[in-house]
């Protein structure tokens, strides 16, 4: 039999029972539609990752936070490090004068510092519990927020504790209503403190709200409100990329003396963070890379729990060419009896089990890019940096799984059909 002729009949067997036939594609059709979600959700929340990564500076940026130190160095000190922080542990080794130091170095152009804590703010009446940050007033020059009424602080209002303040968007908000608050008075725990400044409106970052921070000058914040010395994060800008690597190495190498540490000795040098630092050094470069593996593994954990959804459809497949070999059983044994042979009844079935994938991977990529779509919609109207994009990948994937299933599983009841002999299957009538 002619493979067209073969197509044309497996097509008509199908059309025969639609209900079962859908019902069978539908199995695919989830399978399939959650491959494209994955890699495209995949794909969307890497694009977020980096957008937020990307807010705090770009490429050319590099930072200093602290960490507590370890006994042990690489992913089990980061670990410790991190459990001891969210226990409250708190570095504050890290300080403005080694911030000033690094801003010193040949390839750095440009920085800020910063400390964030929690703190009741008031006007009037009205009592918030807002986040504050302290700042280096070149924050202004490297973030991207901007000012839409008034101004930023000035260096020399930093040095000399000046006692102002400029608000996000909502927070001025919460306390002002639609009143101008510039050169009016809030209270920051019991201190007074002069707003001079708005920002505009920025958004939500993951959960860092910008819109909802009292920006301080660190110094003023240090010792007016917190009565504190050490800074938790510092942030620098490279003017030559290609550097960034031996700059971050550079800035440790400071930091290590300042704070009375031992040098790494061996091939490592100038590559990591040891356990015994109280200091993390980090490229942006390196961040973007880290969170690209944590997705990528993310992801490709998504496909193991998605791939159970399409050998589930495609034992369903299995089970559908049983039924339809045991219903056509004196079909076949009539084709045999009038000369077909065995590869033709082999490829009639398996074709049609090819079909039935075929038609499961193209419904399911239609939906599943539709609902990706949709996802994305959704997540940019919240305000979220999610981009709509589905890789090639992905359709190879979806599709290469719909056809590799409908061999997979066609096989077994298509030899079946094709090994009946033609009096047996007669007998069946």
């Amino acid at each position: 039999m002619h493979i067209l002729d073969t197509i044309k009949s497996a097509t008509i067997a199908l059309k025969t029972n639609k209900i079962r036939t859908a019902l069978t594609v539908l199995g695919m059709v989830i399978g399939i539609a959650s491959v494209i979600i994955v890699f495209s959700a995949g794909e969307g929340i890497n694009s977020l990752i980096v957008g937020e990564i990307e807010s705090f500076g770009g490429s050319d940026m590099f930072e200093v936070e602290i960490k507590v130190p370890s006994s042990k160095s690489g992913t089990a000190g980061e670990q410790q490090s991190a459990a001891a922080i969210a226990q409250g542990v708190q570095p504050t080794s890290l300080t403005l004068e080694d911030y000033e130091d690094i801003l010193k170095l040949p390839n750095v152009v440009d920085g800020y510092a910063g400390i964030i804590g929690q703190e009741q703010v008031s006007y009037g009446s009205e009592m918030k519990l807002a986040m504050v940050l302290g700042q280096t007033s070149s924050y202004i020059e490297i973030d991207k927020s901007e000012v839409e009424h008034g101004r930023w602080f000035t260096a020399a209002e930093d040095r000399s504790l000046a006692s102002v303040v400029v608000l996000g968007k909502e927070i001025k908000y919460d306390l002002f209503g639609d009143s101008d608050p510039i050169g009016k008075s809030i209270k920051v725990r019991k201190s007074k403190f002069r707003v001079i400044g708005v920002l505009e409106e920025r958004g939500a970052m993951m959960t860092f709200d910008f819109d909802k921070i009292v920006y301080i000058p660190i110094r003023t914040l240090q010792k007016r409100v917190m009565g504190i010395n050490h800074v938790q994060y510092q942030m620098f800008k490279v003017a030559d990329v290609s550097q960034i690597d031996d700059t971050a190495e550079e800035a440790r190498f400071i930091l290590r003396d300042n704070h009375d540490l031992p040098h790494p000795e061996g091939p490592s040098q100038g590559i990591f963070d040891t356990g015994k630092d109280d200091f993390r050094v980090v490229t942006m470069v390196e961040s973007m890379e880290i969170m690209g593996t944590v997705t990528g593994a993310i992801t490709l954990l998504l496909l193991a729990i998605v791939a159970i959804s399409l050998v589930v459809g495609g034992v369903g497949i299995m089970n559908i060419m049983y039924v339809v070999v045991s219903e056509r059983t004196a079909e076949i044994g009539l084709r045999k009896a009038v000369g077909a042979k065995y590869r033709d009844i082999m490829w009639q079935f398996l074709i049609e089990s090819v079909l039935i994938t075929i038609f499961g991977g193209i419904i399911g990529t239609s939906i599943g890019v539709a609902i990706s779509w949709l996802v994305s919609f959704g997540a940019s109207a919240y305000g979220l940096n999610w981009e709509f994009v589905v890789p090639i990948k992905a359709y190879i994937v979806a599709l290469g799984f719909s056809g590799i299933f409908g061999l997979a599983f066609g096989v077994y009841p298509a030899r079946k059909a094709a090994r009946l002999e033609p009096v047996e299957a007669l007998r069946a009538e």
